[in-house]
């Protein structure tokens, strides 16, 4: 009989984590702390839908359901861009036709995960039990149920997939001599709360379907996500304090004046928008990046749990998707030897999760206070001309969430160099006049693929 695996948290990832071991023949348990989601109304103001790409993609690929995810998605083809006073406008993603992201809810992609792991005779999923600690040497977890009833569970190996707030790794860090275990965590100075557009009367989306939405307003931003039913999440990205700040904008008058004000355009499509705007939560934005991510070839942490980042570059179920499909490839490598896998995985990921972590930081800053800059547009015209005419230049954005063969870091290094060339290119006297051919060259001299 295969061994038993322990994965801790029911989320995106140890769900998608639990399916693709139980198909390798493992038998596993997977354990979460909150109620099944399937049974109980899900919180209005935590949702974010996510941006599915093709990191993502290839891991539901991997257990056979990326075509099904893809029927709950809508394609987006790039940034709406809204500025104040002006004509909204759309920035494409990529040059290369057939390149776009996907809008997906987050409760209904967790949902969908957990009707696919109950297919499975050798996996077992138990709610309401929230892990306290872990015996890392003897891969034993501890839980409490609802009525704080104790238990403990012996497993083979232990997975912990349970959240930037995880109990696994906090049992990582009560070991932190012993491991050498380092932990960083970074908030930004801003929060996000969450609003909604509802479906046009008679159905049908009020604002362009199939793109992001944003309203940049230098120093803070809205966005907004579309959904199936013809309605938009909306996410409000502010700083805590200042004019713009959650903290001033705590009485109903002064937030219609504010959002009067600054999006206009927005506030329109929001008839609720005082009541959600009070009902919802103020949510907070951090990153976290941790080393070792395992301990005594027993147990093991992987998505948020090893390396939480901002939502900005769309990319953070895509890379904790990604931890499964390097994982299962990984495992392959070693033949199911636990100790090596987990060593292999930790040395392989740490360096491209940082990166992705810094890299969504970065595209926060440019969300926010760039994509409307004369030098910031000129570039990303110049970036599409260039990929609609060479089939092997990528962007940096297209380097990420397009080239899903290529690693995070490698993707990170190369758009970086290439940024600074071609911003400096948009900045040479008569630019326009450099033929297409010439940039290519220039570019392809001093960035390597």
């Amino acid at each position: 009989m295969k061994e038993k695996i322990l994965i801790v948290g029911a989320g995106l990832c140890g769900t998608l984590m639990a399916i693709r071991m139980a198909q390798r023949g493992y038998r596993v348990e997977l354990r979460e702390k909150r109620p099944d989601m399937r049974l109980e109304e899900i919180p209005a103001g935590r949702s974010i839908n996510l941006a599915l790409s093709n990191r993502g993609l290839k891991a539901l690929r991997l257990v056979g359901m990326d075509e099904q995810i893809k029927k709950m998605c809508i394609p987006m083809y790039g940034r709406m861009i809204h500025p104040l006073g002006g004509t909204p406008w759309l920035s494409e993603y990529s040059g290369r036709a057939g390149d776009f992201i996907n809008s997906v809810s987050r409760p209904g992609l967790n949902m969908a995960l957990l009707n696919k792991a109950e297919e499975y005779d050798n996996l077992e999923i138990k709610f309401h039990s929230e892990c306290t600690r872990v015996d890392l040497e003897n891969a034993i977890g501890f839980f409490k149920n609802k009525n704080d009833a104790t238990e403990e569970v012996k497993a083979d190996i232990i997975i912990g997939a349970d959240g930037a707030g995880s109990a696994v790794r906090r049992s990582l860090m009560a070991r932190s001599s012993d491991l050498l275990f380092n932990f960083s965590q970074q908030f930004l100075r801003h929060g996000y709360k969450e609003l909604s557009i509802p479906p046009a009367e008679g159905g049908g989306w009020r604002i362009e379907k199939n793109a992001l939405h944003i309203w940049p307003r230098g120093g803070y931003m809205t966005i907004a996500l579309p959904n199936l039913d013809g309605s938009f999440t909306v996410t409000v990205f502010h700083p805590f304090e200042g004019e713009a700040g959650f903290k001033k904008l705590t009485d109903p008058e002064t937030l219609f004046y504010f959002f009067e004000k600054e999006y206009p355009d927005l506030l329109q499509h929001i008839p609720n928008f005082i009541d959600e705007f009070y009902s919802n939560p103020t949510g907070t934005l951090g990153i976290i990046k941790c080393y070792p991510w395992q301990a005594f070839g027993k147990t093991l942490i992987t998505g948020d749990a090893a390396h939480a980042i901002v939502p900005f570059y769309g990319q953070g179920m895509n890379a904790a998707f990604e931890d499964v499909s390097v994982f299962d490839q990984i495992l392959n490598d070693h033949n199911g030897d636990w100790e090596k896998t987990f060593s292999a995985f930790q040395d392989c990921r740490v360096e491209n999760t940082n990166a992705i972590a810094d890299l969504a930081v970065d595209n926060f800053y440019e969300m926010r206070d760039h994509v409307d800059n004369p030098v910031f547009i000129a570039k990303r015209n110049l970036e599409r001309k260039l990929e609609q005419t060479f089939p092997d230049y990528y962007s940096k954005y297209s380097l990420v969430t397009f080239n899903e063969n290529m690693p995070y870091r490698e993707a990170m290094l190369k758009g970086r160099k290439q940024d600074e060339l071609l911003k400096e290119i948009c900045q040479r006297p008569g630019y326009e006049k450099i033929s297409l051919e010439e940039i290519y060259r220039e570019i392809k001299s001093q960035v390597k693929y």
